[in-house]
């Protein structure tokens, strides 16, 4: 029976690793699809912010509560599940707390996950009262109702689950009792198991053991599916965000190339430029038009609405969500990878793209570029760079900038200035008094 067991355990055990592995790769494939962008540059700069941004958090505790809350819930869950080498060993070897023999360290290790737990089922349920009973304003807008409210709930409710099964999993470990070491919490839980026989207990303990390994598989094939892929993604995205200082704005190279030709009085125009042909296209419509890192971007979202909640535009009631604009690329993207799954990697137009069924032109001409979004992120995200990328095929492909900006375009074309007053009259203002 017992090697039944293991046999069982590995099965499950492999089965969940190679699943997710298959949804890496998947998710590797998604954002290749974007054109490359160097972001090697400066490695001691992306490593600082890695180990200062999506380790250290340090943009979390911008709000004090959700950020003290959030460091709870990311350092005592990961902490604790390093518990999960244990777990592994013993289902696979038949043991039962192989590290046990460490004793004392053993006991102020499980003492500390232990803690912990409590700590972060406090933690979860202070965000679950936050979303779904306080609703606070930016868990309860328009653009966080069906599936990506469901999906937070989801998260919510397994970390209560795995925390819990860890618990009673303690509580009902008659020998880990005995010992009265490490067992700071769980021994207020076994009283409760008091009146059951041994047997009993033991099935308790060894089912609360199943269904914590097996939640934990579960929910690391869930992040694929989920907003908290930015558990793995947050650290990459981190280093490869854009150092640029904010508000500075990429420019075409093609197009730079093409005003340095103009205004150099000895070029000649009608030279053959074989190596400064335009790209396929200026700007993005839809998401394979879209570097890389902004792919990362999507993908590393957690959907917290802290860049729509500071957005100036969302506070005046503008139809702009730069959350949305994160969340409508990923699905968009994912919509893009299931074309290619089903037909052998290759993508099959489907007469749909992020412009216009995803995003619409009134959503990104509500930008200011303030770069509030940006700055905000915990994760350094821009959905401004997809913003702009989107608004440059608007002009450039399609000339179809609000009347507003063509207006202005053409007077700086013809007078050198924004305003509707020729050169020789932008001074007559100093007259009038």
């Amino acid at each position: 029976m017992m090697y039944i067991d293991n046999i069982l355990f590995a099965i499950i055990l492999i089965a969940g690793i190679g699943f997710f592995a298959k949804n890496v790769k998947k998710l590797s494939r998604n954002i290749k699809l974007g054109h490359d962008v160097n972001r090697s540059d400066n490695a001691s700069a992306r490593w600082k912010n890695m180990a200062m941004i999506a380790l250290g958090q340090s943009k979390m505790i911008k709000r004090p509560v959700a950020g003290f809350l959030h460091i709870i819930v990311y350092a005592g869950f990961i902490i604790i599940n390093l518990e999960v080498l244990e777990i592994i060993i013993d289902g696979l070897f038949g043991t039962h707390r192989i590290f046990s023999f460490l004793r004392g360290f053993y006991s102020f290790l499980i003492g500390s996950f232990e803690i912990l737990a409590v700590l972060v089922l406090v933690a979860v349920i202070v965000f679950w009262i936050r979303r779904n009973v306080i609703r606070l304003k930016r868990f309860a807008s328009s653009d966080l109702k069906g599936a990506p409210k469901k999906d937070a709930d989801t998260i919510l409710y397994f970390e209560m689950v795995l925390m819990s099964l860890f618990l009673i999993m303690n509580a009902t470990d008659l020998h880990f009792q005995m010992i009265n070491s490490g067992n700071v919490i769980s021994q207020y839980i076994t009283p409760f198991f008091y009146n059951m026989d041994i047997t009993t207990v033991e099935v308790i303990e060894k089912a609360a053991w199943w269904f914590h390994i097996i939640g934990i598989l579960l929910f690391l094939n869930y992040l694929y599916y989920s907003k908290h892929l930015h558990i793995l993604l947050a650290f990459p995205n981190t280093y490869f965000s854009d150092l640029n200082a904010k508000g500075k704005f990429d420019n075409l190279e093609s197009v730079t190339k093409e005003v340095k030709l103009m205004m150099d009085p000895n070029a000649d125009p009608f030279a053959a430029q074989p190596t400064d042909a335009a790209p396929a296209k200026f700007g993005a419509s839809d998401v394979q038009d879209l570097n890389w890192v902004q792919l990362l971007n999507a993908y590393t979202c957690t959907e917290c609405g802290r860049c729509t909640s500071s957005c100036p535009a969302n506070q005046t009631g503008k139809k702009l969500s730069p959350r949305k604009i994160m969340m409508d690329t990923r699905d968009r993207l994912e919509e893009v990878g299931k074309n290619m799954d089903a037909n052998k990697g290759i993508f099959v137009p489907d007469n749909k793209s992020l412009l216009n069924d995803y995003i619409t032109a009134e959503e990104l001409w509500a930008c200011t570029s303030c770069n509030a979004c940006v700055e905000e992120c915990p994760v350094n995200i821009s959905p401004l760079s997809i913003i702009m990328d989107m608004r440059r095929y608007l002009v450039m492909e399609q000339s179809a900038a609000p009347q507003s900006l063509n207006a202005m375009m053409t007077n700086i074309e013809n007078n050198g200035a924004p305003w509707q007053y020729n050169q020789q009259d932008r001074l007559n203002w100093k007259d009038e008094n």
